[in-house]
């Protein structure tokens, strides 16, 4: 099962929070999610647990508890849906150089 969990600290790494969950179960991957144009936590992450019935248990067990100074919100996960579809108004294709659209310009 995939959770999502927000407010973690900036501070926190993803080891620090795989070792969190691990307390209710196997966890098969911890990944707080940094900004790429920063390279600094964005304060949230998805953890992967292996065992469903643990996943809820660290979910209800976890969400609004403390966690260095901050109080985590964990939920599961929602499927990931597109919600930039990248159209210009020309069917999703984009024109112009390096994908990026220019519109009528001439």
């Amino acid at each position: 099962m995939n959770i999502y969990v927000a407010n973690i600290p900036f501070k926190a790494t993803d080891a620090e929070l795989k070792e969190l969950f691990e307390q209710h179960g196997e966890v098969a991957s911890a990944k707080i999610v940094i900004d790429k144009m920063t390279n600094r936590s964005r304060g949230f992450g998805f953890v992967e647990m292996t065992d469903g019935n643990a996943a809820k248990e660290a979910i209800n067990d976890l969400n609004g508890a403390e966690f260095q100074g901050k109080s985590l919100v964990v939920n599961e996960a929602r499927p990931k849906t597109d919600s930039y579809s990248g159209s210009n108004g020309s069917g999703g294709a984009k024109r112009g150089y390096g994908g990026k659209s220019f519109g009528n310009r001439w």
